[in-house]
C-alpha cells in the first residue's frame, strides 16, 4: 500500500478533531489538499473510514478499527526512531571486545574505565582470549572487535596498534641478567621455558630464522604465569613481548630488551571485512588506539 507515515498522521489529526479544517491545520497543509489527501488513504484502503456531514466528521466502524492500528504504528514508528537517536548518542547500546590476555590485562582496565564513564549506558563485554578465540569470536559476531596478533587476518580489516619489543626474562642473577640489550644467538644453549606451540608469542618466534628456532628443549607450558613461576626458579629464561611483563615483576626476576628489528610482535585491531561498526563499537576502537598510542601503555 502506498501509505506513508504522513497519511497516518493526517487520518490520526481528522480522527481526533473531527474537523477537516482543524486537522488540515494540524497537518501545515491547505484544506483542499488535505481533503485530497484523505481520499487517497479511503482510495488505496478501498473503504470510507469517515462519515461526512456539513457539520461532524466521524469514523465509520471500519476506520475506528484503522485507527487503533494506525495509532499502534504510529507510536512503533516513534519509539523505534527514539530508540535510534539513543543508539546514536550513545544513550543505549552494547559494545564487545576480544583481546589478548595480555591485552586485557594490560590496556582495556583503562579503556573500559573511560570509556563507561563517557558512555555509563553502553553495555561492554571483554573476552580475553588468545589470538586463535578471539579471532572465532569475531568471525562469529559475538565480539564487535578484536585486539590480537597473529593467526590468519587476511579475511578481517585490520589497523596497526603498535609494534611490540621482546625482552628476555631471568633471574637476576643469570649471567645476561645485567646487559643492557641482548641477541637471539646469545641466548642459544640456554635452557628455555617456552609459550605452547598454540600461543602466537611462539609461532611468532619459531618464525623467526636463528638458533633460538631450533632450541626446542625445555619446558613448554600454556600459561605466563606459570612461565615467571619457572623461570624464578632458575629452572630456565624465556622471551616474551613487552606486553606481558607485568607476569615477571618479581624482585628476583630482570628484563633485558632483545635486539633486532625482525623481532617485533604486531598488536593490531581487527574488524570483520564489509560490516560496519556501531556507532558504540567505533567509539570503542577509539579508544583502544588512543591507548595504544599512549607512552604509559
Amino acid at each position: 500500500m502506498n501509505v506513508s507515515s504522513r497519511d497516518l498522521d493526517a487520518f490520526l489529526a481528522l480522527a481526533q478533531t473531527q474537523h477537516f479544517t482543524r486537522a488540515a491545520e494540524l497537518c501545515h497543509l491547505s484544506q483542499s489538499a488535505f481533503s485530497q489527501k484523505i481520499g487517497r488513504i479511503e482510495e488505496e484502503a478501498g473503504v470510507r473510514l469517515f462519515e461526512r456531514s456539513t457539520r461532524h466528521v466521524t469514523l465509520t466502524p471500519e476506520g475506528e478499527v484503522f485507527a487503533g492500528e494506525a495509532r499502534r504504528i504510529s507510536q512503533d514508528l516513534r519509539n523505534a526512531f527514539a530508540g535510534l537517536q539513543d543508539l546514536a548518542s550513545l544513550r543505549t547500546g552494547r559494545v564487545a571486545v576480544a583481546a589478548l590476555p595480555s591485552v586485557a590485562a594490560v590496556w582495556m582496565p583503562q579503556v573500559i574505565a573511560r570509556y563507561r564513564a563517557a558512555f555509563p549506558a553502553v553495555r561492554v563485554e571483554l573476552f580475553d582470549s588468545l589470538a586463535n578465540a578471539g579471532l572465532a569470536l569475531l568471525r562469529e559476531g559475538k565480539a564487535d572487535l578484536a585486539v590480537t596478533s597473529g593467526g590468519e587476518l587476511r579475511e578481517f580489516d585490520v589497523q596497526v596498534l603498535r609494534q611490540e619489543k621482546f625482552f628476555l626474562v631471568c633471574r637476576k642473577d643469570h649471567a645476561l641478567a645485567g646487559r643492557k640489550s641482548v641477541t637471539l644467538a646469545q641466548l642459544a644453549g640456554q635452557e628455555r621455558i617456552h609459550l605452547a606451540r598454540s600461543s602466537s608469542v611462539r609461532q611468532q618466534l619459531d618464525a623467526l630464522p636463528g638458533e633460538h628456532a631450533a632450541d626446542s628443549q625445555g619446558l613448554e607450558v600454556e600459561h605466563l604465569a606459570t612461565v615467571a613461576a619457572l623461570v624464578a626458579q632458575g629452572l630456565g629464561i624465556s622471551v616474551v613481548p613487552e606486553l606481558t611483563l607485568f607476569h615477571f615483576t618479581r624482585a628476583q626476576l630482570a628484563a633485558v630488551p632483545v635486539r633486532g628489528t625482525q623481532l617485533r610482535r604486531p598488536i593490531v585491531l581487527a574488524r570483520r571485512k564489509g560490516k560496519a561498526l556501531s556507532i558504540a563499537a567505533q567509539a570503542m576502537a577509539g579508544q583502544i588506539a588512543r591507548q595504544a598510542r599512549s607512552k604509559t601503555a
